[in-house]
């Protein structure tokens, strides 16, 4: 498989070298180029052979020097430079399977893709993978690979996930850990499948493959499973159970390897009634993605902050913060040590019940717009209405039911301001200060 090339910078290695708009790219020092993973490895060196396919279709090689890393300077139609693969999956808990009609056409999609495993983070469930694909992120030594794994019984994999191929899709695990592949796993936590002894025998497996992260969340159930396997939302007792296996194997795996390679999620510690632990608990925050410290993170970094800036009692403002009904009750603290320092600033603190997909679903990435007009529209907002940015795509300015954020800030007569889990930048937002 070959790419064409949409453009080429200007003055950059390949536009020396004669590179241009429309030529095909067939392979570079002899390794054949099929998408980014392959352009971005290969590319690299300092002398490189690119074969080239002309828009007259002449195939002819050009010669590149350049300094080791540097870009060569190619532009492709589509980052991936190849489309992106979808899950052949059909996981009991899958989120997307339990979206309504009517949202945008984007949202429907599933990606099981490795390559974007490794570019952003994503997380694959290796059963996508051909062969080609596992030899090539062994021969690139690609890590971390993140893998949501489930479960490591092959059968109850396959059960679970719906695809004949998924306890056989495990043994790559193995083959990655015996190149020193760095592997990033995840489990969503089904009570009555995947929990207790069978949580526990997946924990042992991924220790004895040396894993580097092992992240347990929840399962989301939305009210929208018409026809779909039954489960179960966790209850006290078992969010109890589970939490309590983790920190136990945790412990084990401090006194072992001298890292915690296992976390449970804030939703599970929320949901036992348990204290969010210190930031100190989560080492590096490798699995904040999953939210997993995130509390933490924000409530060390907002403390220190606050501890930092001298009290100012001419300061006068009024915010409002709405968020999910699981973060309200932190952020009233936070809030509440805020106006102690700082006594013209008020705040109130808004939890939001997710109307829209139910109020299992309680976490604030998935508030969206029509609730938090619903259930805003004739309380008091003061200057700003701050809001996670999790609630909105990547440009941040949809939601999830493509409410405009403009539009809602219209609607509600107030300037909006989506906040990153950033404890500085949440300070200054509710202080009305910028970051000097």
């Amino acid at each position: 498989m070959a790419v064409t090339i949409k453009d080429v910078y200007r003055n950059s290695y390949a536009y020396r070298a004669g590179c241009e708009a429309g030529d095909t790219l067939l392979s570079i020092n002899g390794n054949e180029i099929v998408d980014v993973l392959d352009y971005r490895f290969y590319q690299l060196n300092s002398d490189l052979e690119l074969k080239i396919r002309d828009r007259k279709g002449q195939v002819h090689t050009v010669k590149v020097r350049k300094p080791e890393y540097e870009e060569l300077g190619l532009e492709f139609d589509t980052y991936l430079m190849d489309k992106e693969k979808s899950c052949r999956n059909k996981c009991i808990f899958c989120f997307i399977d339990q979206l309504p009609e009517g949202m945008r056409e984007s949202l429907y999609f599933k990606d099981d893709d490795s390559r974007l495993s490794f570019l952003f983070g994503n997380y694959v469930t290796l059963t996508n993978l051909t062969e080609h694909e596992i030899s090539r992120i062994i021969k690139m030594h690609i890590s971390p690979i993140n893998v949501s794994v489930h479960t490591t019984n092959p059968e109850l994999r396959v059960k679970m996930m719906n695809n004949r191929f998924a306890g056989d899709a495990l043994k790559i695990l193995k083959r990655l850990s015996e190149h020193n592949i760095a592997i990033n796993t995840q489990i969503v936590c089904c009570p009555g499948w995947n929990d207790g002894e069978e949580l526990e025998r997946s924990l042992r497996d991924l220790y004895e493959l040396n894993v580097n992260l092992i992240g347990v969340v929840p399962v989301g159930i939305t009210k929208y499973r018409e026809g779909l396997a039954e489960l179960t939302p966790f209850t006290v007792e078992k969010a109890r159970e589970t939490v309590d296996i983790l920190e136990e194997f945790g412990e084990m795996c401090m006194e072992t390897r001298g890292k915690r390679i296992a976390y449970a999620a804030d939703e599970l510690y929320i949901k036992a009634g348990y204290e969010i632990p210190d930031a100190s608990f989560y080492g590096d925050f490798e699995a904040i993605e999953n939210g997993i410290g995130l509390i933490a993170q924000l409530r060390e970094d907002f403390r220190d902050e606050l501890d930092w800036r001298e009290a100012d009692a001419s300061i006068q403002r009024a915010v409002s913060i709405a968020c999910g009904t699981s973060a309200a009750p932190y952020l009233r603290e936070l809030m509440d040590e805020a106006q102690t320092k700082f006594p013209g600033v008020k705040v109130n603190v808004y939890p939001i019940v997710n109307d829209f997909f139910g109020e299992q679903i309680n976490v604030s990435g998935l508030i969206v717009g029509q609730d938090l007009y619903h259930q805003l529209k004739n309380k008091p907002l003061g200057d700003a209405l701050l809001i996670s940015s999790a609630m909105l795509r990547f440009e941040n300015d949809l939601f999830l039911d493509d409410v405009h954020i403009d539009d809602l800030s219209r609607k509600l007569h107030i300037e909006i301001l989506p906040i990153h889990n950033d404890g500085v930048m949440l300070l200054n937002a509710v202080l009305g200060t910028t970051d000097e």
